[in-house]
């Protein structure tokens, strides 16, 4: 028996999965994003505790006996957050999130005034990072950068509070910028950059090892085995690709989650940091990955649907099908950034909007506009990964959006690409967390890692290519107008 548990943005959940590979019980617990000022986005590391205690609780409801076959415990997270502690390992202050965007000044200033550390890194900085963050600390709080003993990623926090230990793997310090990504070690150059030393980073792990044991207490809370190991685990979309079965070369999914990510798996580490293409380990040894990022995907559809009056996000994406394919063709163009945007554009200042708006429009054609977005942005990505996706024709659909099968096909239509749903490809990232619990037993890789049975496949539809083709570049000519002084900026870069 094995549990992964999933640090996400709106909740956290938590599974037991078999050696069966059947998932026996879930529970979930929703979390709240603060933003006391624009671009601002912050969470207190406390409230992932109650989650977390919370649906260990609700599982051990359902499955007590199944607990007490536990064998370890893997972490799958929401990557790039800051939790900084003090020297007794209290939080200093609330943790910045991956979708925070007040840094952009710091990231401007190491990339262009420090371009051999982007070499070195693999990676543009960026405002979602971790490193930009403990900078803009340095430069706005100096009392608490003062008091800064340890800096961790949000599963690596609830990792210390499990076991006490302070540990992450390599695909979630893959998302610092302050890890060598081709040697798999912390820089000490990228650090120094931000004025901080190995002595405030936690130890590494793989993956698939195991980063240290629950601790007595809760074992006993929990009435749990004596020594449960907890597995190194993974970042979120590291972990949902394990989670998926899809560890080897060119293998790679379309996320629907809060942010959206196209994602491919490699054997080697090979940088473009052009374009905001993210290249990371992967959450196992000798692998890397590649990805591009937008940061409001499956979020953009629950902001609209609470700003349109409706009252599930299920209401919102059946308004948009409601539509015909003629009224589709007229509906006003929706730019994805409510958040700022990474891949390709880089811009944390760019602004979501609806354009092109008419007297004949409906709360229908809002409702498309949005999901069209969304996809669109996704296409966005996935071109910045033309090379490396190299014509291959299929990806799977992970995440909470891959539940519905019209938003499905339209962003099959749209990104011109088979996609594949697999059974609780909704849980892949704690599935993956629970694969790496199982893995860091010592169990194999391809009898863990296996891809799980096919639920639906969505195959790119002509007709609704040739529409979605025509809207595109309305799409991109909108984005040009709305931002073209970052736009002549970042070409010249």
């Amino acid at each position: 028996m094995f549990l992964g548990i999933d640090l996400g943005t709106s909740e956290l959940k938590a599974l037991l999965l078999t050696d069966q590979h059947q998932v026996l019980a879930t529970a979930r617990s929703p979390l709240q994003v603060q933003r006391p000022q624009a671009l601002w986005a912050e969470q207190h590391p406390a409230d992932w505790w109650l989650a977390l205690q919370n649906v260990v609780d609700s599982l051990h409801a359902q499955q007590p006996q199944a607990l007490a076959r536990l064998q370890a415990i893997g972490l799958s997270g929401q990557m790039h957050g800051a939790v900084l502690l003090g020297a007794r390992d209290q939080v200093l202050r609330p943790a910045m999130l991956w979708s925070d965007g007040r840094s952009a000044a710091q990231c401007e200033q190491i990339n262009h005034h420090r371009p051999e550390l982007v070499t070195l890194s693999g990676n543009l900085a960026m405002p979602g990072f971790t490193a930009p963050k403990l900078q803009w600390v340095r430069e706005h709080e100096p009392a608490v950068f003062a008091q800064t003993r340890r800096v961790l990623l949000p599963k690596d926090w609830l990792r210390l509070m499990l076991t006490g230990e302070a540990v992450s793997d390599m695909s979630d310090a893959s998302g610092t910028w302050w890890l060598d990504v081709g040697q798999r070690d912390w820089s000490d150059a990228l650090l120094e950059a931000t004025g901080l030393s190995r002595a405030k980073m936690p130890r590494l792990v793989e993956g698939s090892e195991i980063a240290g044991y629950l601790l007595p207490e809760l074992s006993r809370r929990w009435r749990l085995p004596d020594r449960v190991a907890v597995a190194g685990g993974a970042g979120d979309n590291a972990a949902s690709a394990v989670g998926m079965g899809l560890v080897q070369p060119g293998q790679g999914f379309v996320s629907l989650g809060t942010s959206g990510v196209v994602f491919l798996s490699s054997d080697r580490f090979e940088p473009h940091p052009s374009q905001g293409i993210h290249t990371f380990c992967h959450a196992l040894p000798k692998r890397w990955h590649q990805m591009s990022v937008m940061l409001s995907a499956a979020s953009a559809v629950t902001w609209a649907t609470q700003v349109l009056g409706l009252a599930h996000e299920a209401d919102l994406l059946a308004e948009a099908a409601s539509l015909t394919e003629h009224e589709r063709g007229d509906a006003p163009i929706f730019l994805p950034y409510l958040s700022g945007e990474r891949s390709p554009h880089n811009n944390p200042q760019a602004t979501g909007s609806w354009t092109g708006l008419r007297a004949q429009h409906t709360r229908a054609h809002l409702a498309y506009a949005v999901a069209e977005g969304v996809g669109f942005g996704l296409l966005d990505g996935l071109r910045t990964l033309s090379a490396q996706f190299n014509g291959r024709q299929s990806l799977s659909l992970v995440g909470g959006g891959s539940r519905n099968a019209w938003w499905a096909q339209l962003l099959a239509d749209t990104l011109d690409v088979s996609l594949t749903v697999h059974q609780d490809s909704e849980n892949a990232g704690a599935i993956g967390g629970a694969r790496l619990a199982w893995l860091c037993t010592g169990a194999a890789l391809d009898r863990v890692a296996i891809t799980p049975p096919v639920l639906n496949r969505y195959l790119p539809n002509p007709a609704s290519q040739t529409q979605l083709a025509a809207r595109y570049p309305r799409f991109q000519e909108r984005y040009r107008a709305m931002h073209q002084g970052h736009a002549a900026e970042h070409v010249a870069s």
